[in-house]
């Protein structure tokens, strides 16, 4: 989960104005990227807990930490109501799931070979300061060893109004913000048929990388009976906003199509202004562009 962004107060009024902001990201070939997103457990060598935000418990290496020594890096901190939460390293960023876990949010870069190099320098800064913090890191599916109640909360605002709102449409969501990991990749397009080709073909890989790089086959210790049990997380999470939407699918789907399903079937979360969140988990997003909720105009 990405980093507070820059604020954007222009009112949005029309799926049409979204479906334009989707149609203006269209790029010419030879200015396509790629951008990864690369998450990770943290845990403390002495007991392989997982490290809090601060260091309550009185024992050396917290998160906190850990992002405050690698502005030693060029890093500039991201802060959320005074609390570092993230950092911005030129183009990338480091950011914090919920229970901790560490995010690389990569770069627009040109190839895979780029992404490696990326992602080798980002470990080398992250073990650097962890040795004196006496900290590991392992990038699994799901976390092997710690139930849902040892794991750690960080202090975002957004993740308090998700945690109160992923039990009443899931059974597993709060283990998908805590106990699970992921990479991700962004990509660009050149036209509304080019997205169209490359979600379609993106979603019918999901289960064929599920296979290849499944490693979560462990939950509180003990064996789960599968291969990715970060797979199984996410049929009981929300299903208003995972699995693979017919629609997609369906002659005639494009810009104005999906901005027409975001805001009628994939509810809010919150409305962020003036540096703090507003809960509006659950509500419509086209209600909100009417200005109906709380006197929130869109």
């Amino acid at each position: 989960m990405s980093n507070p962004g820059d604020a954007d107060a222009t009112p949005v009024t029309s799926v049409r104005q979204l479906a334009d902001y989707i149609a203006a990201g269209c790029k010419p070939r030879d200015r396509w990227r790629i951008g990864t997103e690369h998450e990770k457990f943290g845990f403390r060598l002495d007991d392989f807990s997982s490290p809090p935000y601060e260091p309550t418990d009185g024992q050396p290496g917290c998160i906190r930490d850990l992002l405050v020594g690698m502005q030693h890096y060029n890093a500039q901190p991201i802060l959320d109501r005074n609390n570092i939460i993230g950092l911005s390293q030129g183009a990338a960023s480091v950011s914090l799931e919920p229970a901790g876990q560490l995010e690389l949010s990569g770069a627009p870069i040109l190839s895979l070979h780029e992404t490696k190099a990326e992602l080798e320098a980002h470990f080398e800064q992250v073990r650097t300061v962890s040795r004196d913090l006496r900290l590991g890191w392992a990038p699994l599916g799901f976390h092997p060893v710690n139930t849902r109640s040892a794991m750690p909360w960080m202090p975002k605002g957004r993740y308090a109004i998700m945690r109160r709102y992923m039990p009443k449409v899931g059974a597993l969501g709060l283990d998908m913000m805590t106990r699970t990991c992921t990479v991700q990749v962004n990509l660009d397009y050149g036209s509304e048929l080019d997205m169209v080709r490359k979600l379609r073909v993106s979603l019918l890989l999901q289960p064929l990388a599920t296979a290849l790089f499944a490693n979560s086959p462990f939950t509180d210790g003990r064996p789960n009976g599968f291969l990715s049990y970060r797979a199984r997380i996410w049929t009981d999470t929300d299903n208003d906003r995972a699995g693979i939407p017919a629609l997609m699918f369906e002659d005639g789907f494009g810009f104005e199509r999906y901005a027409e399903w975001l805001v009628d079937s994939v509810p809010m979360y919150f409305v962020y202004r003036n540096g703090a969140y507003i809960d509006l988990a659950g509500s419509s997003f086209r209600d909100f562009m009417r200005g109906r909720l709380h006197n929130l105009a869109g």
